[in-house]
């Protein structure tokens, strides 16, 4: 059973105020990119990886962090689209024979083996699954003038981190499907599962932190954090 990350590295990071991409940002010496490629290619569930770039981006990624780093899985670099399901649709499309498939957002460094193993026990078991954890926060659900509307229960709101993990041939055809709509709403591939797939989809536990480098403090933290990592390892 053939299983395929689709590591999404195409995003612009305008919060971070740098002109270099989030994705390629440094943590302590090496790019964003690295660390989640590096958890892949060693992963005994992952047969390839495809990385989805941006078109200016391909030869960089290629030369800086795939050759520069031994990433021998990494069996494609393609363009993404303008939106994140477009970028998606394109990493789906460059598959080829693949059962499952583990789509995750570049800008996430501390995905874990623990976590993929997981993730493949679950999608073997439900053909579909997400990793997040459970809310640390009370959730507001506001109306149109910003009042609140109601409160969900906290012990049912997760947050939801990547990897996301599919039957390939689920989430091929829930995006095929949705790409004759109206996907401006889609924020992230269980949506588009939920919307078009008719499959329910397991919530698997992450880590807290599996954080998203989305702002200059978000780069302090992960400092942090792989310091951590690696005091323990």
């Amino acid at each position: 059973m053939k299983s395929t990350a689709i590591v999404l590295a195409a995003g612009q990071g305008k919060r971070m105020n740098s002109k270099v991409q989030k994705q390629f940002l440094l943590i302590k010496g090496k790019p964003v990119l690295y660390y989640s490629l590096s958890c892949f290619q060693n992963s005994r569930e992952i047969e390839e990886i495809i990385v989805v770039t941006g078109k200016e981006s391909i030869n960089f990624c290629k030369q800086e962090i795939i050759e520069a780093y031994g990433f021998s899985k990494v069996k494609a670099v393609i363009p993404g689209g303008k939106e994140r399901y477009d970028s998606v649709y394109a990493g789906l499309c460059a598959c080829e024979d693949s059962d499952y498939v583990f789509i995750h957002d570049g800008a996430r460094p501390f995905l874990s083996n623990d976590m993929i193993r997981r993730g493949k026990e679950a999608v073997l078991d439900y053909g579909a699954c997400v990793i997040g954890m459970p809310s640390k926060d009370t959730i507001k659900i506001a109306d149109e003038n910003g009042m609140v509307e109601s409160t969900p229960s906290r012990n049912k709101v997760w947050n939801i981190q990547t990897p996301q993990i599919f039957s390939y041939t689920a989430i091929r055809e829930a995006h095929e499907k949705a790409r004759q709509q109206n996907m401006a709403d889609i924020t992230d591939d269980a949506m588009v599962i939920e919307r078009f797939g008719n499959m329910k989809i397991k919530l698997v536990e992450g880590s807290y932190e599996n954080i998203k480098i989305t702002t200059p403090e978000d780069i302090v933290v992960a400092e942090k954090i792989l310091e951590k990592i690696q005091k323990i390892y």
